[in-house]
């Protein structure tokens, strides 16, 4: 056994995710043969209680759209979302019934980056995964489709279960798909080879990566499974990319799909969730020192260091840093609305703790809930 596959032979807590394409019929609606295959395989991988499964699954909107009488996946987001309200009730409930046939029982958790990005949320949203794990359930994590906006795009689920992946600390992530691994070409044209192991992103720069599912059901591709991979492998989870049918050959460590070996250290850091999760609500534009304090000294934020604020904001809520030329450097959690901070431009705390209270006496983005992104 090669030491990769015996890594996934000695997983504990894996996250395990699978796309719509795998669940529903093309035109829409839950395969309950599909479903119960699935379920099949997981439960005898947890049978024994030696390994954990979290389920990452897609298939809310695809599941709710033949009941709702449409023929195809809506592009406007109020349809989406009324979908996604009918498909999930159905979607729990099929797990929920396939899982009862091996006594195990099921807990539904719907996330969002929005959410999970921030301190305590992401606390608790570990705990509760952790928790379910702990008293034996499945936890079905599923993207809160029926009221998220921008993130209802979020890649299909597969950067969610990236990021799932490092939430509760997993050994291994799995995502199942209807292709059995990445090719170094179109999987449908002769001559193309699956990539049995990919070290690090040099090892696929050169690969052509295709962004198109063949079922037309779900969001996602090649392309960001791929991205969700490149994720978790950064935070130290290593990855199988493999096809639905052949999961069985996945969780038992043999030789099947593409695994990315990790490339980066093991955190609890929730900043992942920051970097790759959330949507900013506006930008502030700092000075060449401000953005070499954040950058290189790793520093907090503060108001001297900040010459303009665009876009309209809460106290709390994601924000990009940009230079002055517009790009941005990080992203963080902000500690003022945006109306506030033009008054506080260039200033220092003293300064305004002295005119405006001591409430101001603070970082404007504290370096604890900061992200860079061009070191």
């Amino acid at each position: 056994m090669t030491e990769a596959r015996q890594q996934v032979t000695q997983a504990r807590r894996i996250v395990v995710k699978v796309g719509s394409s795998s669940l529903t019929t093309a035109s829409g609606g839950l395969d309950a043969d599909r479903v119960d295959a699935l379920v099949d395989v997981l439960a005898k991988a947890r049978s024994g209680g030696e390994k954990e499964i979290v389920l990452v699954s897609s298939g809310a909107i695809a599941a709710g759209l033949a009941p709702l009488g449409l023929a195809r996946r809506p592009r406007d987001l109020a349809r989406q979302q009324a979908a996604a309200s009918v498909g999930q009730g159905l979607l729990v409930a099929r797990y929920t019934a396939s899982f009862a046939r091996y006594g195990v029982r099921v807990g539904q958790v719907l996330l969002t980056g929005d959410d999970t990005s921030r301190r305590a949320h992401y606390r608790n949203a570990y705990r509760t995964l952790d928790q379910l794990l702990t008293m034996g359930a499945v936890p079905v994590v599923n993207e809160n489709d029926t009221v998220a906006t921008d993130e209802i795009r979020f890649g299909d689920n597969d950067r969610l279960a990236a990021l799932v992946a490092h939430l509760v600390r997993a050994d291994l992530l799995v995502l199942l798909s209807d292709v059995d691994g990445l090719y170094d070409g179109d999987p449908a044209r002769p001559g193309s080879a699956r990539i049995e192991e990919v070290h690090g992103p040099a090892d696929i720069e050169q690969v052509e990566i295709g962004s198109a599912g063949k079922a037309g059901v779900g969001t996602g591709g090649m392309v960001t499974k791929v991205e969700a991979a490149r994720i978790a492998a950064a935070a130290g989870v290593p990855v199988v990319l493999t096809s639905t049918v052949r999961a069985a050959d996945a969780l038992a460590g043999r030789v099947t799909g593409t695994y990315f070996h990790q490339t980066g250290r093991r955190s609890a850091d929730r900043l992942l969730w920051l970097a790759h999760a959330s949507t900013p609500r506006g930008a502030l534009i700092l000075d060449d020192g401000a953005v070499d304090a954040v950058v290189l000294g790793r520093k907090s934020l503060l108001p001297a260091g900040i010459a303009a604020v665009e876009g309209e904001f809460s106290a709390g809520d994601p924000v990009e840093l940009r230079n002055a030329g517009g790009q941005a450097v990080a992203r963080g959690l902000v500690n003022f609305d945006a109306k506030e901070i033009p008054q506080l431009l260039g200033r220092s705390t003293k300064e305004l703790a002295q005119e405006l209270g001591p409430e101001y006496e603070r970082e404007v983005v504290h370096r604890d809930d900061l992200v860079v992104m061009h070191p």
